[in-house]
C-alpha cells in the first residue's frame, strides 16, 4: 500500500519527476526547483523535481496513513528528565555561560502499519486538522527523507536579494496566558537573528519590520517577529545556511554556547525536527525554508521496526519554571500527535493566522531543466 514514488507538497504545488538528488547547498542557486530537508545536526538533502504544478492538497485516503495512538509514544526525555534539564540550563545561565537554550524531546511511536504510513497522506491529514503555513510533505524513500510538516514558523525566505526569517518565541493557549519572559525570550532571538543575518546581508540593511506580534494557531497562540536583510553581493543559499543554520529560535543565546548545553542534555539526534525544511526555485531566486517543528519523520531503520518520530521543546532562560516548560513541551506536542492518530477532524484556519504561502504563484509550472 506504501508508495514509494518521490515527491515534494509545498504551498500549493505538487513536484514528481526526481532529477536530482545532492548534499550541496550551492545547487540551490542553480537551476530548478528542489525540496530540502536539513537535519539539526547538518545533514542536508536537496532534490530537484522536473515537474512542478499547481495541486490542492488532496482530502486523506480511507487505508492510505494508519498512525500510531496517541498513548503509544515514548520520550527521549521524560518529565523528571526534562525538569532536571531546564534546572541544569538555568545554572548555565546563572554561571555566565549562556542567556537562553532550547531543550528538545524526541517522541517515538512504532508504525502499526508500516504499509500503510505514507507522510503525503499524514500531511493531508495535517491540513485539517492542524492547518500551517508553511506544511509540506518531502518524499524520499530511497534517501531515507519521509518528513510531513505543518511548521507555523519561517527559518528563510528568500525573494531575489531579500531574505527574511520569522522566528517564533513565546506559545501559551491563549494570549492571556504569554508572560513578559516569553517577549524577553523572544527580542534574545530576534537579536540573535539580526546578527546571523548580519554575517550575510548588505552592510546596514538588517531591519525587524515585526517585533512580538500574537498570532494564533490552532490550539494555541505564539509571539513572531521578523528580521529581514538584502544579501551580500556573491551570497548565496549556500552562505545563508553557513551562518545561519541551525535557526536561532530553536538553540538559543549565544548560539555555540547553547548547542554545548543542548549537546551535553538532549539524548537523541533532532534529525529534522529544528532543522529546515522547505522549497527553493533556483530560477526565480524565490524560496521558503521553516523551521522543521511540528514535524513528523519516518525512520524506518529504528530499532525494532518502524517508528514515527516527532519533537517538541520549549526555550529556557533564568526565568522558566521547570513545570511549566514541561506543559508547553506537552502542549506543542498534544494536537499533533491526535492528529496523526486520527483523533482531530478538520479545522478551520485560526484568525487568519494561516498565512497561504505565495510560492504557487511565484513558482507554478511544469518541466524543470534537466540536470
Amino acid at each position: 500500500m506504501h508508495d514509494p514514488a518521490p515527491l515534494a507538497r509545498f504551498g500549493g504545488l505538487l513536484a514528481t519527476d526526481l532529477r536530482d538528488v545532492t548534499t550541496d547547498p550551492a545547487a540551490l542557486d542553480s537551476t530548478g526547483w528542489w525540496a530540502v530537508v536539513a537535519d539539526f545536526e547538518g545533514g542536508l538533502v536537496c532534490a530537484r523535481f522536473g515537474d512542478v504544478r499547481p495541486a490542492p492538497v488532496p482530502r486523506p485516503r480511507p487505508g492510505r496513513w494508519r498512525g500510531p495512538g496517541t498513548g503509544d509514544w515514548t520520550s527521549s526525555l521524560d518529565r523528571a528528565a526534562y525538569t532536571a534539564g531546564v534546572r541544569r540550563i538555568r545554572e548555565h545561565i546563572a554561571a555566565g555561560e549562556v542567556y537562553q537554550a532550547n531543550l528538545c524531546r524526541v517522541l517515538t511511536a512504532r508504525l502499526p502499519d508500516p504499509a500503510a504510513a505514507d507522510p503525503d497522506e499524514l500531511t493531508a491529514l495535517l491540513a485539517r486538522g492542524n492547518p500551517a503555513p508553511h506544511a509540506g510533505t518531502v518524499r524520499l524513500p530511497a534517501h531515507g527523507v519521509e518528513v510531513a510538516t505543518a511548521s507555523p514558523e519561517l527559518y528563510l525566505g528568500r525573494r531575489g536579494r531579500t531574505v527574511e526569517s520569522r522566528p517564533i518565541k513565546g506559545t501559551g493557549r491563549t494570549p492571556a496566558d504569554l508572560l513578559e519572559k516569553d517577549r524577553a525570550e523572544n527580542v534574545m532571538i530576534v537579536d540573535l537573528v539580526r546578527n546571523d543575518l548580519g554575517r550575510v546581508c548588505a552592510t546596514g540593511s538588517v531591519a525587524v519590520p515585526a517585533l512580538c506580534a500574537v498570532e494564533p494557531h490552532p490550539g494555541l497562540v505564539h509571539l513572531v517577529s521578523a528580521v529581514r536583510g538584502e544579501l551580500a553581493p556573491g551570497a548565496g543559499w549556500a552562505e545563508l545556511l553557513e551562518h545561519t543554520f541551525p535557526p536561532g529560535s530553536v538553540t538559543g543565546a549565544p548560539k555555540s554556547s547553547a548547542l554545548r548545553v543542548i549537546r551535553s542534555l538532549e539524548t537523541a539526534p533532532r534529525g529534522p525536527y529544528c532543522g529546515g525544511v522547505g522549497w527553493v526555485d533556483a530560477d526565480r531566486r524565490t524560496g521558503e525554508l521553516a523551521v522543521g517543528i511540528r514535524t513528523f519523520w519516518i525512520d524506518r531503520a529504528a530499532p525494532g521496526g518502524p517508528a514515527l518520530r516527532f519533537g517538541t521543546g520549549a526555550g529556557i532562560t533564568w526565568g522558566s519554571d521547570p513545570e511549566r516548560e514541561w506543559e508547553e513541551t506537552e502542549l506543542k506536542a498534544e494536537r499533533l500527535l491526535g492528529v496523526a492518530s486520527g483523533a482531530y477532524a478538520e479545522t478551520a484556519p485560526a484568525g487568519g493566522a494561516v498565512r497561504a504561502t505565495d510560492a504557487a504563484s511565484t513558482t507554478g509550472r511544469t518541466g524543470g531543466a534537466a540536470p
